[in-house]
């Protein structure tokens, strides 16, 4: 017979009186145990045995270890062994043994056991109880057989014998495990689970899982677990204290709370619960572990959230920030709740509230070495060490150079830290002091930015400059860098100590003497030179272009000239220059005093804009025609798109009439002048072929001798000296050129001129030029026209041949003489078109035939590879045709659909022509249908 220290016989027998009084409590039993059973402790087995383990550790933290025994689960604990009351607690889903301030041992969480076996025991060095299914249905058939069977398994307690407890161990619970539960699953789904029980259960130093064991130690703040992947470290903080009265009345003794905030040292945390101290079902989302003493629902899933709940969940946000401080300060932004939906009504509490405490607490590392806190706190929008230092006493609450890393950025912007970018930078360093060099070190700090940043570049060009002179200016635009002073009134020139390279890209120039003649200050007194005419600063300037070279607005420097005024540089030339010779008498151009000229290099002067010879204008990216040539805006508007280049020669129009050769030969003579002239498309080349004369006509009126291809349609330039190449550079006519407007209005008076003998072939070329343009161009209508003739007649009567059938019917002196683009010569020169203007009627009669049948026609397709036409035409010994009152003999005509030819070659050759599509291979097929030999063809 069982010894039964624990009094279980009472224990039972109380139970089942309760249950023959009254079969409702048996079922209110089985239900609850149910309840626990399938919803509260389901999957919290080693939570619950872990948790009983370190309510029995006591002050000296306890041993777990969880082993598999021939089919059953065995846990096994340090610490305070069994005691009546806790059996007591076992047997009772209502009741725990726990005192108000701790956690106790056992209680309803031993239901958890119920989800692996129906006959648990509880062995300790004080006695054993067990608990059995099959038992209590033997002590209430009648009951259990109205459940089916289901009985409650903790309700009816029974002693045991079993006193073999592992070396070192107080107790041990023992679980038969139910069929189909797998002990080597279980044992592996709790390895993982040991490590974090460990870190929530300081009543624990140690979990065995099988062959494998965690340890936890503690020291400074830091818990250290060793398990068999290695040490995990975490940083902890607590803080703790009693309930207040109000939360708590009607309690003798006040509960405590305890808070430990655990940060993961070697890894972040994911996917992390509310530990109560075990872990519950309410999801967090922040970067360390809350564990911490609060209510809970029986299941010990939920948190009660009530008065209570929210006084711990505020202690526990108002210690967050100091296990922040706890924590290296490159490291604290990580415990920072980044931006996201919360979890669980308990993580967005936490997450408000930690946010909040977070902010006010001064916490981060400051740039001048102070701790500040978030809500008054400035971070630089760029990761800059040395700026940061430069700017500490500049920026109030401006943070330490290391949170300025990409890294901290999200914590910052959950804190609501500022950014500050360039542009604050800037406007922070306005009106500050500071003595030259550290504006130097100001400037080196910000090059990096400047380098990646175009924007942030743009912004630093509001950034003050020390001057040489003492002046703080507020822009680095147009001051000088230069290492010695530069004596030119109204410059501004950087203080040496503080030269930069980074001041030259934002506005800054290095001042020698082309920074200096292009500087402001120069530019604007040149402007206004010859309002107050100074010797002293024209020499100034020439000295500098001396070094430096010309430039286009130099033309405005004021010069004395010959008669002792002063006028514009670029209104001047030089005293012994070829160029006076061939300008006209009344040109506006003045001559350079001698002395001047006397006095400085002819380079320099013509650097200023002194004219020696023809002046070249050139502008890679013209937007308009305004660079002061002649008539560049006619040039510009007869492109057909405006021009991407403007390379000019300046005063053409200056030219004496008479003095062309003289002035052509000086263009010859120089290369930079000659390029101009030779500029495709250009203007110098658009210009002297409509301006430029020779015995009083244009250039472009003139052909050279060998231009054959246009006898007759210009006349042979006179000689003037000049080689065929720099005629024909400068318009003079080598071909047939249909340029612009221009020249179609100058081509379709050539035609019409009766005095010149023109080719048949010429006109036809002509013609057909002109039609290439038509549509871009307009004349007015010509007074006469060249015809089939040749003669140059009046227009009145004259038509343009669109179908040509009709040239049989009309006579030559009133046909345009032109083969072919029929509208676009009728729309260009205003006449009609033949079809508009005649018709006609076959008047003889043919026979119809089929043009396969026609064997010459069919032999001179074969020996052209023309593919014979399918249809067929009416042949007439003598093809007759009524029109314009009269009637004709022609070869050939097309009557609606129906075609008609003469039995000639000439009526086939052409009706063939036509059909095929072939009209330029007409004269062909006639002399084929002829003579249809490989002679003929050949020839």
């Amino acid at each position: 017979m069982s010894r039964d220290p624990f009094g279980t016989e009472a224990l039972r027998e109380s139970v089942l009186a309760a249950w023959r009084g009254s079969p409702t409590r048996f079922r209110e039993d089985a239900n609850a145990e149910e309840d626990l059973r399938l919803g509260g402790y389901r999957d919290r087995l080693l939570v619950e045995l872990a948790q009983n383990a370190a309510d029995a550790a006591g002050d000296e933290p306890g041993v777990l270890r969880l082993t598999a025994v021939g089919g059953e689960l065995r846990a096994a604990n340090t610490g305070a062994p069994l005691d009546a009351a806790g059996v007591a607690a076992l047997a009772s889903l209502r009741a725990s043994a726990k005192s108000a301030d701790t956690v106790g041992q056992f209680g309803v969480g031993f239901a958890a056991v119920l989800a692996v076996t129906e006959e648990p025991r509880v062995v300790s060095r004080s006695g054993g109880v067990l608990f059995s299914a099959r038992r209590t249905r033997q002590e209430v058939p009648e009951l259990a057989e109205q459940r089916g069977g289901d009985v409650p398994v903790l309700r009816l307690v029974w002693p045991t014998d079993e006193a073999d407890l592992p070396d070192g161990f107080d107790t041990e619970v023992r679980l038969p495990l139910k069929a189909g539960v797998d002990a080597a699953a279980l044992l592996a789904e709790f390895a993982e689970q040991a490590p974090d029980l460990l870190l929530a259960l300081p009543g624990l130093r140690r979990v065995e899982v099988g062959d494998l064991a965690w340890e936890r130690a503690e020291s400074a703040g830091v818990v250290v677990l060793t398990g068999p992947a290695g040490d995990r470290r975490w940083r902890v903080h607590r803080v703790g204290g009693e309930l207040p009265e109000d939360l708590v009345q009607g309690v003798e003794s006040r509960p405590v709370w305890t808070v430990c905030w655990a940060w993961p040292m070697d890894e972040p945390l994911t996917g992390d619960v509310l530990h109560a101290p075990t872990p519950t079902d309410e999801k967090l989302s922040l970067p360390a572990r809350l564990i911490a003493t609060l209510p809970v629902e029986p299941s010990r899933r939920r948190v009660l959230v009530g008065a209570a709940a929210r006084f711990v969940l505020e202690r526990a946000a108002a210690a967050y920030p100091e296990l922040v401080a706890a924590l290296p300060a490159v490291e604290r932004t990580s415990l920072v709740p980044l931006p996201g939906f919360p979890l669980s009504e308990v993580d967005g509490r936490l997450r408000e509230g930690v946010l909040s405490a977070l902010r006010v607490a001064e916490w981060l590392p400051l740039a001048d070495g102070e701790w500040g806190a978030p809500e008054r706190a400035k971070v630089l929008d760029a990761p800059s060490e040395e700026l940061v230092e430069l700017l500490e006493d500049v920026v109030p609450g401006l943070l330490d150079a290391e949170l300025t890393l990409p890294a901290h950025a999200k914590a910052l912007a959950a804190l609501g830290v500022p950014r500050l970018p360039v542009s604050e930078v800037v406007a922070a360093l306005a009106g500050v002091g500071g003595d030259p060099e550290w504006w130097r070190q100001v400037y080196a700090a910000l090059e990096p930015i400047a380098d990646v940043d175009s924007s942030a570049r743009e912004e630093m060009g509001s950034l003050p400059v020390p001057l040489a002179d003492g002046r703080l200016v507020s822009s680095p635009r147009g001051v000088l860098l230069t290492d010695e002073p530069v004596d030119f009134p109204g410059l501004r020139v950087v203080h040496p100590d503080a030269a930069h390279p980074l001041l030259l890209r934002l506005g800054a120039v290095e001042a020698g003497a082309a920074e200096v003649l292009d500087s402001d200050a120069v530019r604007e007194a040149v402007r206004h030179s010859a309002d107050e005419p100074d010797p002293e600063l024209a020499r100034a300037v020439l000295r500098l272009v001396s070094r430096a070279g010309g430039r286009p607005w130099l033309g405005e420097l004021a010069l004395p000239d010959a008669d002792g005024q002063w006028r514009r540089a670029d209104e001047l030339v030089l005293p012994d220059s070829p160029l006076r010779e061939v300008l006209e008498a009344d040109a506006p151009v003045g001559v350079l005093s001698a002395e001047l000229a006397a006095e400085w290099p002819r380079e320099v002067l013509v650097a200023v804009g002194v004219l020696d010879g023809f002046t070249v204008v050139e502008d890679d990216s013209p937007t308009e025609p305004d660079h002061d040539l002649a008539d560049e805006g006619y040039w510009w508007d007869a492109a057909e798109v405006p021009p991407s280049r403007v390379l000019g020669i300046r005063d053409l129009d200056l030219v004496a009439r008479d003095k062309w050769p003289q002035a052509l030969r000086m263009m010859s003579a120089s290369p930079e002048v000659w390029r101009a002239v030779v500029e495709p498309d250009g203007y110098t080349g658009w210009w002297l072929a409509r301006y430029a004369l020779l015995e009083g006509k244009p250039l472009g009126s003139w052909r050279l001798p060998e231009a054959d291809s246009v006898d007759g349609l210009y006349d042979v330039v006179p000689d003037v000296g000049l080689p065929s190449h720099v005629l024909a550079a400068a318009g003079v006519r080598t071909g047939l050129a249909v340029l612009d407007e221009d020249d179609v209005a100058d081509l379709v008076a050539r035609l019409g001129d009766p005095q010149r003998e023109l080719s048949d072939a010429l006109v036809l070329r002509v013609h057909a030029a002109l039609a290439e343009v038509a549509e871009s161009v307009g004349v007015e209508p010509p007074e006469r026209v060249r015809v089939l003739t040749g003669a140059a007649v009046p227009a009145d009567d004259v038509v343009v041949p669109d179908l040509p059938w009709l040239l049989g019917v009309l006579p030559p002196e009133q046909v345009l003489a032109a083969d072919g683009a029929a509208s676009a010569l009728a729309e260009l020169l205003a006449l009609p078109l033949a079809s508009e203007e005649v018709g006609g009627t076959v008047a003889s009669a043919g026979d119809e035939v089929v043009w396969a049948e026609l064997g010459a026609v069919r032999l001179a397709c074969g020996l052209l590879g023309v593919e014979l036409p399918a249809g067929s035409l009416v042949v007439h010994d003598v093809l007759l045709v009524d029109a314009e009152g009269a009637r004709h003999e022609v070869s050939w005509w097309v009557d609606g659909d129906e075609l008609h030819a003469a039995d000639t070659p000439e009526g086939l050759a052409r009706a063939l022509a036509w059909t095929t599509g072939r009209w330029a291979d007409r004269h062909t097929f006639a002399a084929l249908i002829a003579d249809p030999t490989p002679t003929v063809l050949l020839a």
